[in-house]
């Protein structure tokens, strides 16, 4: 997109010595040869907001004639109650599939399909989304389409029923796959009695009505509770005008959110096993990490990398490279947006050797905590970090998308102008001290899903193991 090539215009205009010609040229080497610094600014978008309302971030993009839209609206499943688990989730999905009020379902997909525009909608753990795609001369009426099912969906009988068919059929195959279940199960382990550690069941799910739906999108779904992210062909003018016509009737409304409390920052440390007769086991490790708005979230991010963000990662090199157990092994902080989020480490290895991973993955991990990482380590890291930064705005909707979500989620402000920086502070004596922090090794609550017939040793090594009783989509939890 367009502000790829601009950044390639000036890695051209640094390179420009080298294809000089003549006497010149055979004189030049390139051991002594310099160039100025690239320089690289953060992109940045209009932002305005509407009389309803609602805050719009706008970037226009005329390379090609189309338009995307994104609505961040404040909504979330941890919002949701907690014998209707799965409701945020389904409101999300039937708010497009299930027509408008002046649509019925078939007729909006026609439309939508005939135009080549897209329209869906999605609710997750703690953001819900709508998202518009269309040619630019498709704008006026996909507009229109997008704002009746961010406005007035009307949740068709059938449809419901039909998503929640869907829901409850991939609920009985959840334990198919022993990555999905050690995912899961290590997300209620962490976040335990807490919103984001609840998964729906063929109960809650089957609790759940059109009325519910209906009132829960009616609680939270308002202009003054929406950031619009506006890419593409358009002028700002003309684009202000036509969203203020098209939510001109959408009102402001006054939002009650439930108490969701703190997670805890500390769990007990246990083994989890869920026995699966696979070849291959699924694990993963970890704990309650940190928010965004933790300062030493920079250091964390340099250390993670260290640790086991890439093919060069301590972890990459010795559980893939140097032992060959496991193709992919990675950890990482999952920094929490709204709540603190998790520390985890994860790979998959043969049943034979799912021991022996888990001691090497805990002792690399318990590494970081006793001496400071190396010199070459450290700048690796920071620098493939900084380098790859420019990569998050390779596209126009890519840039609006970080603005937007920067005001959504309250980062601090210039964030986005200061990351390259922060990054660039990180010391050794910063990344071991963060390590020694937040890292606990030997505080992990350890899930494993496969078959214990086979591990190459009990995994009571590790600690007390309490068996997660696998039912489909009925499980109450560990027993």
């Amino acid at each position: 997109m367009i502000i790829v090539k601009r950044f390639a215009l000036i890695i051209l205009a640094a390179l420009l010595p080298v294809v000089a010609f003549g006497a010149e040229a055979k004189k030049a080497d390139p051991r002594t040869m310099t160039f100025p610094p690239l320089v690289f600014e953060v992109p940045k978008t209009e932002r305005v907001v509407l009389k309803n309302g609602m805050v719009v971030h706008m970037l226009p993009d005329r390379e090609l004639p189309l338009v995307s839209l994104t609505a961040y609206v404040n909504v979330g499943s941890i919002y949701e109650p907690a014998d209707k688990t799965g409701l945020a989730g389904l409101t999300g999905a039937v708010m497009r599939s299930g027509g408008t009020r002046e649509l019925p379902p078939q007729a909006l997909d026609a439309e939508l399909e005939f135009m080549a525009s897209a329209v869906e909608s999605s609710i997750g753990a703690d953001s819900g989304g709508v998202s518009l795609t269309c040619l630019k001369r498709n704008l006026p009426r996909t507009l229109e389409l997008f704002a009746q099912v961010m406005m007035a969906p009307a949740f068709s009988e059938d449809r419901v029923a039909l998503a929640k068919k869907r829901t409850i059929e991939a609920l009985r195959r959840q334990n198919d796959d022993s990555k999905e279940i050690a995912d899961r199960e290590f997300q209620k382990a962490v976040y335990p009695n807490h919103p984001l550690g609840r998964v729906p069941t063929v109960e809650t799910v089957t609790a759940i009505t059109r009325d519910d739906m209906v009132a829960f999108h009616r609680e939270y779904f308002h202009p003054n509770n929406v950031i619009l992210a506006v890419a593409g062909d358009f002028d700002k003018k003309e684009m202000i005008a036509l969203l203020e016509k098209t939510f001109a009737g959408w009102k402001r409304e006054e939002i009650a959110y439930p108490s969701v409390p703190e997670p805890a920052r500390e769990v007990k440390p246990v083994v989890l096993l869920a026995r699966k007769a696979v070849p291959q086991s699924a694990i993963r490790m970890g704990h309650p990490g940190i928010d965004k708005n933790n300062p030493d979230l920079y250091a964390i991010r340099v250390m993670d990398y260290i640790l086991g963000g890439g093919f060069t990662s301590r972890l990459m090199t010795e559980i893939r490279s140097n032992e060959g157990l496991a193709y992919n092994v990675h950890a990482s902080f999952d920094i929490g947006r709204r709540f603190i989020g998790t520390f985890e480490a994860e790979t998959e290895t043969k049943s034979e050797t799912t021991a022996k991973a888990i001691s090497l993955m805990r002792n690399i991990i318990a590494g970081m905590t006793k001496e400071p990482v190396t010199d070459a380590e450290l700048t690796l890291a920071k620098d493939s970090i900084i380098n790859s930064f420019i990569f998050g705005f390779a596209r126009t909707d890519a840039v609006v998308a970080q603005r937007a979500r920067i005001e959504f989620y309250g980062y601090p402000e210039r964030y986005l102008e200061n990351y390259r920086a922060n990054i660039a502070k990180v010391t050794k004596d910063d990344v071991l001290r963060v390590a020694r922090k937040y890292l606990k090794p030997d505080r992990m609550v350890i899930v494993v899903a496969g078959d214990d017939k086979t591990f190459d040793k009990p995994l009571s090594t590790f600690g007390t193991v309490e068996l997660i009783k696998l039912e489909n989509g009925t499980e109450k939890g560990a027993k």
